[in-house]
């Protein structure tokens, strides 16, 4: 039965329309002959090679032209994909040569010569069929009856059904007999690609281009196509007419495919991939790629496309320095992203990494244990080995190799080696790893370096003791020089200011200069402040969660605070992540800073870590004070602007100026929120002029 299917016709030049293509059900191929001839197809593929043109014996039959039609095979109901049908005409070639001397032939030798004049002709028919990623040839059997033989006439036609192709390819076809009596014919087509829908590149920007007729109705989807996994979609939409989609080249990866299809009951979809080779796509995939920690000992990679990597763990020392792989005596493994795999480890340590890696270029490291241990620790990794017949050695891993224990080397592992091999003996070392070829230790070396630097500070303390006596003796002198350190010390606390995080959702562009006017009001105090607006080319160089991964964990390091600005539309994203946190993470658009971070922002909620670290805020005209979900009140809210000396108290911390100063710094903030405040409430009248962004804001009729 026929069904639509969405293709245009090169005839056709840019008028697309909805054709209706032929139905083949079942994968294996048949051939058949026009009226009064008869065919065989024979079972599976030959080695087709056309030998040396040779005279005919007699009449025989030629394939005279060769005729296309496109057709959908379908393997199941819904599974189809394009098929190319082969006619190839036949015609009689040549006729019977009379004897020269025809008396020395008698009446036997004349019935001979009858007999196959009158017999019918057969032929073998060979089609070879070649395009980019497809070569075939099949032997087509054709026989004639006697009454339709004659020289110069067309018999009929054999059809066979059929080569299958992709859209967009070249195809070749040949055709000619065994034995081949004249030069095999030579057809080439060029199948429809999606001419109707292109792709286009203009600078930061790929526009999708749905060129259709004003009332054709069509649904189009972008979506993640996941090797065994379900497809993630991205962007939905019902189009009617022609229309134009912009993504932002960030927005690219290699599995990102497009889906079109007619509104019209059991319509045939069509997708296109067209990133796959793209390098932006294979930047932004790996730019897109998180490695996180699954408590106790698990690990997953997420990215929205399927990697070929390897990854491996590694020990990166506090004093810096490349990471040094544990391999051996732990193994590389294969990478499957979006699934839990196990470290084969015993405990965790800050200092352990993962490093993941692709055609033997380190894309990832990632220190999977330093938010929930700590940071770095000043410890020494002993790598046991074990070899035959219970032969064990010990060696500290340093960065210039894996130095043993009780040897000469001007190193320090060498230099500790003997307490070193006592601290493991008596138990003060901490096992990693224990397998069948050696075991991991991680040693504290902080004791060490205590005493180390003891006579060193005994050396400072007498220096200092000796200063101050010769600061007592010429007091006067010291007094003024005092009060110019006092000074000093104030003037380099003020520069030094705290760091402030903030955090918003673009719900439009008034909200954006708001957030923007509060931001660098902020500055003033002076307070170090950190938004995604003042930050657009390392959000489109590494993506806003890499972004406020990289901000988070500097602010809260230098003692700062992150701010969380609520609106409606903070709200909303944070009620979608509370109740079904594994969708939200997948549907929203890689632009959304707010909804990337939540992925951060929410476990420190959840698991108890956000006071101290985490202030929020609302304005009071925009946001009811019970909008603000229960959960982010475990630290302090404040409205603005009526409760700013209280939100400025908080921000800056300890140290706040007086009293009287803060309200007057609190004023600044206020007078400075109030014009981009009343823009914000104004009546909506007027169309805001800005870009818009994600894939909606390319759409235009």
């Amino acid at each position: 039965m026929p069904v639509p299917w969405f293709l245009l016709s090169l005839a056709l030049g840019r008028s697309p329309v909805v054709l209706s293509l032929e139905r083949i059900v079942g994968p294996q191929d048949t051939a058949r002959c026009s009226p009064g001839l008869s065919c065989h197809l024979w079972d599976g593929d030959l080695f087709c090679l056309p030998g040396s043109i040779v005279s005919a014996p007699g009449p025989v039959l030629v394939p005279t032209r060769l005729q296309t039609e496109l057709v959908l095979r379908c393997h199941q109901e819904t599974d189809c994909g394009l098929c190319v049908r082969v006619a190839v005409h036949l015609a009689v070639r040549g006729h019977w040569e009379e004897p020269k001397d025809e008396e020395g032939i008698g009446r036997a030798a004349d019935s001979e010569r009858e007999e196959p004049r009158n017999a019918s002709l057969q032929a073998q028919v060979l089609l070879s069929f070649h395009s980019y990623t497809t070569a075939r040839c099949v032997l087509l059997e054709v026989e004639v009856p006697a009454a339709l033989v004659q020289s110069g006439q067309s018999v009929g036609s054999v059809v066979f059904d059929c080569f299958e192709a992709a859209l967009g390819t070249e195809v070749q076809i040949w055709s000619y007999t065994q034995p081949t009596y004249q030069k095999e014919l030579n057809f080439t087509q060029q199948l429809p690609a999606l001419p109707w829908l292109n792709v286009s590149a203009d600078g930061d920007d790929v526009h999708l281009v749905l060129d259709v007729s004003e009332e054709q109705h069509v649904g189009l989807s972008l979506y993640w196509d996941q090797v065994k996994s379900p497809t993630k979609p991205w962007w939905h939409r019902n189009l009617t007419g022609p229309h134009t989609i912009t993504l932002n080249h960030t927005d690219l990866v290699p599995c990102l495919c497009i889906q079109v299809w007619p509104l019209e009951p059991d319509s045939v979809r069509t997708s296109i991939c067209p990133f796959r080779k793209d390098p932006r796509a294979h930047r932004n995939l790996w730019r897109a790629a998180r490695l996180r920690l699954l408590p106790p000992r698990g690990w997953r990679l997420d990215a929205p496309c399927s990697l070929s990597a390897e990854a491996t763990l590694c020990w990166q020392a506090l004093g810096g320095g490349p990471c040094q792989p544990l391999v051996p005596p732990l193994s590389q493994e294969n990478v499957t992203v979006n699934k839990a795999l196990e470290f084969p480890l015993l405990k965790g340590h800050p200092n352990l990494c993962v490093q993941v890696s692709s055609w033997e270029k380190l894309q990832l490291q990632e220190c999977l244990w330093s938010d929930s241990l700590g940071p770095l620790k000043d410890d020494m990794l002993l790598v046991e080995t074990r070899g035959p017949q219970n032969n064990t050695s010990l060696c500290a891993l340093e960065p210039s190799g894996c130095t043993p224990l009780l040897s000469r080397a001007s190193t320090r592992a060498a230099r500790v080696g003997e307490h070193l091999l006592q601290d493991l003996q008596s138990g003060q070392c901490l096992q990693l790893w224990d397998g069948d070829l050696g075991a991991l230790w991680a040693c504290p070396m902080n004791k060490y370096t205590h005493q180390r630097w003891a006579l060193v500070w005994l050396a400072c303390l007498l220096l200092a003791a000796v200063l101050f006596l010769l600061l007592l003796l010429k007091k006067d002198h010291v007094k003024g020089w005092l009060r110019l350190l006092k000074e000093d010390v104030h003037a380099g606390a003020a520069a030094k200011s705290r760091a402030a995080l903030l955090l918003y959702s673009a719900d439009d562009e008034g909200f954006e200069r708001l957030v923007g006017a509060l931001a660098s009001a902020l500055c003033q105090l002076p307070l170090r402040v950190a938004v995604d607006l003042w930050s657009r080319r390392e959000l489109s160089a590494h993506g806003p969660l890499a972004w406020f991964h990289a901000q988070r964990r500097q602010t809260l390091q230098e003692g700062g605070v992150v701010v969380l600005l609520f609106s409606p539309g903070a709200v909303a994203l944070c009620h979608e992540w509370l109740q079904d946190s594994a969708s939200a993470s997948g549907v929203h658009s890689p632009h959304d800073a707010f909804a990337a971070s939540l992925s951060c922002v929410l476990p420190d909620f959840l698991q108890g870590r956000a006071p101290g670290r985490y202030i929020g805020a609302y304005f009071d005209s925009l946001l009811r004070p019970d909008a603000v979900p229960t959960l982010f009140r475990a630290v302090p809210v404040f409205a603005l602007p009526s409760q700013l000396p209280d939100f400025l108290r908080a921000l800056q911390g300890p140290g706040v100026p007086r009293p009287g100063r803060l309200a007057d710094r609190a004023e600044q903030v206020s007078r400075a929120l109030q014009p981009a405040l009343d823009c914000c409430l104004r009546p909506p009248g007027t169309p805001e002029t800005g870009r818009e962004m994600g894939p909606e804001a390319g759409d235009r009729t």
